[in-house]
């Protein structure tokens, strides 16, 4: 790159860098420190269980909310699938046999499958791509604290130890969150092959089919339809997020921007 162009380069991130610790002083100088400081003391008011579940109060409820909904689709799903049996003249299955069967098994691994992916996808992707005005997009001119190499941050003491050890280690943990999302998606879809076999071979034995195999199952229709169709709504809701997020605004959250941020400004 010619030097003039590096020169200017340099000269923009600068100023970026200046505009930005102006603007993060600004916002966070009025009410926001306020709400910090009342955050703060409610935090060490608290002692014991009324820590624990002040400090992890996102990941428990998200947890929550998925066993919830997951009992529900247990429930409702052995509901429906007793129906379909009643239909054919077949005696209902307990929830334990209904949890082992195809039909669940199938339903919940095409759900996850495509969670995962969705997710491992956004992860690699938001490496190297940008949205101008997006919260979930990386600054453009501004540095980001996660470009550093971790070389540069051996020698700290609160760094994890991967990144003081070096090696082999440092080189699975700086890609760990995508390499396990893309392993829990291939597991995902490792068992939505098994379970959607199991399935479509009870279809085939009532209509009197042929049964086939995983990966018989995997060149049938019926597999990238059920997949295909859960991935599409997924990279949907996130070009979704990616894009309402240059425009709109949610007070409090972190995966907005702060609501007197202009829709050029990308990066929460």
């Amino acid at each position: 790159m010619p030097t003039e162009q590096l020169h200017s380069a340099r000269v923009t991130v600068e100023r970026a860098v200046e505009r930005e610790e102006r603007e993060d002083h600004a916002r966070t100088e009025g009410a926001a420190k306020r709400i910090a400081v009342q955050r703060t003391a409610a935090l060490q008011r608290r002692t014991g269980v009324r820590r624990f579940l002040f400090e992890n109060g996102l990941g428990l409820v998200a947890f929550a909310l998925f066993v919830l909904s997951f009992a529900g689709q247990i429930a409702t799903g052995q509901a429906q699938y007793n129906e379909e049996r009643a239909d054919h003249g077949e005696p209902p299955v307990s929830v334990g046999a209904y949890l082992q069967s195809g039909n669940f098994v199938e339903a919940t691994a095409e759900n996850w499958e495509s969670e995962f992916l969705q997710m491992g996808l956004f992860v690699v992707l938001t490496i190297f791509l940008y949205q101008r005005g997006s919260s979930e997009s990386k600054k453009i001119e501004e540095p980001e604290a996660v470009d550093q190499p971790p070389s540069e941050a051996k020698d700290e003491p609160d760094a994890p130890w991967p990144v003081r050890r070096g090696g082999l280690p440092l080189a699975l943990y700086k890609h760990s969150l995508s390499i396990t999302l893309f392993i829990l998606f291939a597991i995902s879809f490792a068992i939505h092959a098994l379970g959607g076999a199991a399935e479509y071979n009870d279809d085939q034995a009532q209509h009197g089919g042929q049964p086939v195999t995983a990966l018989g199952y995997l060149a049938t229709s019926r597999f990238w339809f059920e997949s295909l169709q859960n991935w599409q709504s997924e990279f949907l809701s996130v070009a979704v997020l990616v894009l309402l997020s240059i425009w709109l605004r949610e007070q409090g959250s972190p995966q907005s921007k702060p609501v007197s941020a202009g829709a050029h400004e990308t990066g929460e």
